[in-house]
């Protein structure tokens, strides 16, 4: 029996990944309906438009709806991907900006970027996960690729939502390894651990024997020109960093960077517009080369991946979003982690892992505590309660005005879009 498969934001210029995920994997998920939902209904005519060609030329039976009624969109849907960018990347410009005057880390995930736009995004989820309850089909799923994925995944297991994050760093990091390593992707499994854009990959496995140790000895030097982060810190930790630890460990050098350069958001509004420019040409049959630049590489290969597991219940390990349950011993239950996890029906089963090390512990409690403080902040639209989020986290901690940075932060209220 075919499924409905809704995409919140379907707007956005990272679709056609996702219809090509659709399209490879035909055979394990059969779609009887694609819902693209866009309160941008120029945006979504364009993007949607690509995507029934896309779709077409493709030889795909199943219905896809474009439509800007959420009602009609939700309506019996199994699955609900959520892609959102409240504010736009008008909002992402400011997040990266303002911090970097304050003496912080201007970044749209972490630090006080982040908490803007987990502020801006939580509620807006949380209304969304309110309406799929009570339109969606029996036994759905939610999976969160919005940012803050790890703040707005805790908000909505927290408000008993069936659901789990995605992120595409830990498969970007499989796919890099497995050509460095000139093997097929999928013999390559990571023990990938911590939160949302603050992980190590702990251990490298190939054919179930962990070459880490040899890749760290051999050539740290290209772990950490791809990580940004000192060789010496690499081999320090014995891992591999994802990007996102470079805020934390360079935080001075970071911020250099920033006041001195033009921002990432000034990059993808560029490509956006690029992008869309050429999604508008009605010969147009498959997504453009461009979209790799745009982020969110192998987006479409991580979520129809768990999207298909958690429909046939196939049972393989994935790296996800997901309520820690004891996993990562170091933090409670409840709290929301990035982990290696089997896939079935019932949902996604953390695998069980060691402990952190100290360095990464101390680092990833202090995360945790802000992220749920973070949410409180998100949930019930309180000040003060943002602004104890604000100056628990570790790279707001030396501001030397935070209230003058949550109010330049928070100056605006900005639409929903697609991300």
């Amino acid at each position: 029996m075919g499924v409905k498969v809704t995409v919140v934001g379907g707007g956005s210029t990272y679709t056609p990944e996702l219809v090509e995920g659709v399209v490879r994997r035909a055979d394990r998920l059969p779609i009887d309906e694609l819902a693209l939902l866009d309160v941008d209904a120029e945006r979504l005519a364009i993007v949607g438009g690509l995507a029934g060609r896309m779709l077409d030329r493709a030889g795909w039976s199943g219905r896809l709806l474009r439509t800007t009624s959420r009602d009609e969109a939700l309506d019996g849907a199994d699955f609900v991907l959520v892609q959102l960018r409240v504010g736009g990347q008008a909002a992402r410009f400011r997040d990266e900006t303002v911090p970097p005057r304050f003496g912080a880390v201007g970044q749209e995930t972490t630090g006080p970027g982040g908490l803007a736009k987990a502020i801006r995004t939580v509620p807006v989820i949380l209304d969304l996960a309110e309406a799929v309850g009570h339109r969606a089909a029996a036994g759905h799923w939610i999976v969160d690729f919005t940012n803050p994925v790890g703040i707005v995944t805790q908000a909505l297991i927290d408000g008993g939502h069936r659901a789990l994050g995605l992120c595409n760093v830990a498969i970007g990091m499989q796919r890099w390894l497995a050509e460095w390593l000139d093997v097929a992707p999928e013999r390559v499994a990571l023990e990938h651990v911590g939160l949302n854009h603050l992980s190590w990959v702990r251990a490298v496995f190939v054919d179930d024997v962990d070459v880490l140790p040899r890749l760290i000895a051999e050539d740290a030097d290209r772990i950490a020109e791809h990580t940004g982060l000192p060789v010496d810190y690499v081999r320090s930790v014995g891992a591999i960093p994802s990007y996102y630890v470079r805020y934390y460990e360079s935080t001075d050098e970071v911020i250099r960077e920033q006041l001195d350069g033009h921002t990432r958001a000034e990059d993808v509004m560029n490509i956006e517009r690029e992008l869309l420019e050429m999604y508008r040409d009605p010969t147009l049959t498959e997504k453009p080369a461009l979209l790799g630049k745009r982020g969110g590489a192998y987006y479409s290969e991580a979520a129809v991946d768990l999207i298909a597991s958690l429909h046939d219940g196939r049972g393989d390990v994935q790296v996800v979003d997901v309520r820690n349950d004891g996993a990562l011993p170091d933090l409670a239950a409840t709290a929301v982690v990035e982990v290696p996890s089997r896939i079935d029906q019932d949902g996604a089963h953390p695998l069980p892992l060691a402990p952190l090390a100290q360095q990464e512990r101390e680092l990833v409690e202090a995360v945790k505590a802000y992220e749920m403080l973070a949410v409180e902040a998100a949930r019930t639209g309180d000040r003060g309660a943002a602004l104890r989020a604000l100056v628990a986290n570790p790279l707001a901690r030396d501001v030397a005005n935070p209230e003058g940075l949550l109010d330049g932060l928070l100056a605006d209220r900005a639409p929903v879009a697609g991300a």
